[in-house]
């Protein structure tokens, strides 16, 4: 199938392991001085799901890494993701923007975000962010895909709602055709995808590798936190 076919298809979705956990409540109300009820405790970092060498998980990439935040930044995180996936948008949308302000802004961590798509349309715009021109384009294609995924990830004219996106970050309808034919590049994500899968254990989206410890789902804020705290002590 030709790959600028892909976009047409009304293929969506993603696994549903790795759903979000429960975000922790805050306590907000005051307790009473004469009682010095102690405070909330802090999110405690979930257990890893297993661990793979930080050598390999860093070396052998097909599509070059793509780092947001500092590059000599202390802690690694690298996601694989899937442009179609709901929980990776939760993740986007609830978690990213606090972990981008305190970790990735000030220099704490970084985040490599690699593809890793469940379905054609993922494929599609996994490969559009990658043609995305400007030193910041593909980051910038991603987080626009991510916050408007409602509209174009399970919708039944896919092609359409990609292409008003593109238009939107300088695609024209040509560039948008030649980046969706180019089979080198369609090649290249799947095998991104292939080597995350065979190598490092990924069944499931998100899945994250901090400094090579592995955690699943779209984790709340307060348990990002807490992982990146502990990986900085």
């Amino acid at each position: 199938m030709p790959a600028l076919g892909i976009v047409l298809l009304a293929l969506a979705g993603c696994s549903d392991e790795g759903a979000p956990p429960a975000a922790v409540a805050e306590n907000t109300s005051p307790a009473p001085a004469a009682t010095s009820a102690p405070a909330a405790p802090v999110a405690a970092a979930p257990v890893p799901d297993g661990e793979v060498d930080v050598a390999a998980l860093m070396s052998g990439q097909v599509l070059p890494d793509v780092v947001i935040g500092r590059a000599d930044a202390p802690i690694t995180i690298v996601e694989y993701a899937s442009m179609t996936c709901d929980h990776c948008a939760a993740f986007h949308a609830n978690t990213y923007p606090t972990l981008k302000r305190d970790y990735l802004d000030t220099g704490k961590a970084k985040l490599i975000v690699r593809e890793f798509p469940f379905d054609p349309r993922a494929v599609a715009a996994s490969m559009l962010a990658r043609c995305t021109p400007g030193e910041n384009g593909r980051t910038a294609m991603v987080d626009a895909l991510f916050e408007q995924s409602e509209s174009w990830a399970h919708a039944d004219d896919a092609a359409s709602r990609l292409m008003s996106i593109a238009r939107m970050a300088g695609f024209t309808e040509e560039s948008f055709r030649a980046c969706l034919s180019d089979a080198d590049l369609q090649a290249k994500v799947v095998a991104t995808k292939d080597r995350g899968a065979s190598e490092f254990g990924v069944d499931s989206t998100p899945t994250f590798f901090v400094d090579g410890k592995k955690y699943r789902g779209a984790l709340p804020p307060e348990q990002f936190a807490a992982i990146l705290d502990a990986a900085a002590r």
